[in-house]
């Protein structure tokens, strides 16, 4: 099993011999760090939210009303962090939310293949969004070992969802994630101060451009005519979809379904009735929609009638801390994503691998000193609200 907390001691080490970390090890320092490294349009897609920012900020708030009970005399010299998901053994419970600028969030524009590269180091999966700088064939080779999921913006156009999720089965992710909450842009005032969509300029389309069945509807090639594919991009992005699409989605593929964005517990059992293998339990961080409950909050409910069905979460999570706390709450995994995202800015993959560890290593030491060896161990104790 591995010793993620063991990290520490290479940095302190390290600092033995007058060499300090590259990089912050806490979200606040890293995410003033990355603000200045950011270009201002990455930076406010990145680090804004929906309305006033209310639920983006809530769903971070809340962790810290919640609070884990300290049990001593309990041997934790050994800590199995280890979890089972779809059939995969993964060495750790996080995993890397879909981020669909995370391709411009590197200095070299390639912050797709730089996360799947992170992902390889650290055991970490990736949940790969439809919009990528690159390919996802290019992502996904560059996983190497580790698992990864195709997350999945569901177009207009059925074909060419079909062949986005072959494309997915061809290239090796295990696992189909859609996302429900994203048919249409939620309002959100920092992009809308700067006039800026990333994707209307052409950004973060290369699984559309380089689609097979989307190239078909273009007159002339991207690569020709850029203009004509981002304006055919925006007709067909976003199906809203109801629960008479669930039967097609789950025909789309035998890899496991997850679907993102469940918050209600009767959602989750009308979707685990319908046949999917997972529920995804997120808020989209906030960026789709304000004034509503923190995710955090809402992921005990979920849980308790998802019964032997993995439920994921993201939304809020910052730190260790957050992530065991999830963990303690019922979450199969728990995603990460604006942390590793600044990681990503300060310092391409190392930079993501630094962050991943760092989150790794404070959830590992915080179970170990408070007396909880395993993840089953945090959920029989739960959490005080304070």
């Amino acid at each position: 099993m591995p010793d993620f907390g063991s990290y520490q001691n290479e940095i302190y080490f390290k600092g033995l011999q007058g060499v300090r970390p590259n990089l912050p090890v806490d979200f606040k320092t890293l995410e003033q760090r990355a603000s200045a490294a950011m270009p201002p349009s990455v930076l406010s897609y990145v680090q804004g939210g929906c309305g006033d920012e209310f639920t983006q900020n809530h769903n971070a708030e809340a962790f810290k009303r919640l609070g884990l009970t300290p049990r001593m005399m309990v041997d934790c010299t050994t800590r199995d962090l280890t979890v089972d998901l779809f059939g995969l053994k993964l060495p750790s419970p996080i995993f890397m939310a879909p981020i669909g600028v995370i391709g411009l969030c590197a200095q070299d524009g390639h912050g797709d293949i730089a996360t799947a590269q992170a992902a390889a180091a650290t055991g970490v999966p990736m949940v790969a969004s439809t919009l990528t700088n690159d390919p996802m064939e290019d992502v996904a080779a560059a996983m190497g070992d580790t698992p990864g999921f195709f997350q999945l913006y569901t177009p207009k156009d059925k074909d060419l969802a079909e062949s986005l999720v072959r494309r997915a089965e061809a290239a090796g992710f295990k696992g189909i994630v859609v996302t429900l909450d994203t048919w249409v842009t939620g309002w959100r005032p920092r992009d809308l101060n700067d006039a800026n969509f990333p994707q209307l300029r052409g950004h973060a389309l290369a699984n559309y451009f380089s689609d097979p069945h989307f190239r078909s509807l273009l007159a002339k090639p991207p690569e020709e005519d850029g203009a004509a594919a981002v304006g055919q991009w925006g007709r067909i992005f976003g199906k809203p979809l109801t629960w008479a699409d669930l039967p097609w989605l789950r025909s789309l593929t035998k890899l496991p379904l997850i679907l993102k964005g469940i918050c209600h517990p009767d959602d989750a059992l009308r979707a685990i009735d319908g046949g999917v293998d997972g529920i995804y339990c997120s808020n989209h961080g906030g960026r789709q929609a304000n004034g509503g409950l923190a995710a955090i909050d809402m992921l005990k409910g979920v849980v308790e009638v998802s019964g032997k069905t993995p439920v994921l979460f993201d939304s809020g999570v910052r730190s260790g801390s957050d992530v065991v706390k999830a963990l303690a709450l019922g979450a199969a995994a728990v995603g990460v994503g604006r942390p590793y995202a600044y990681g990503m800015a300060l310092g391409g993959a190392d930079g993501v691998a630094h962050v991943l560890k760092s989150i790794l290593a404070e959830a590992d030491l915080l179970m170990a000193v408070d007396g909880y060896p395993t993840i089953a161990d945090l959920r029989a104790a739960g959490l005080t609200r304070t």
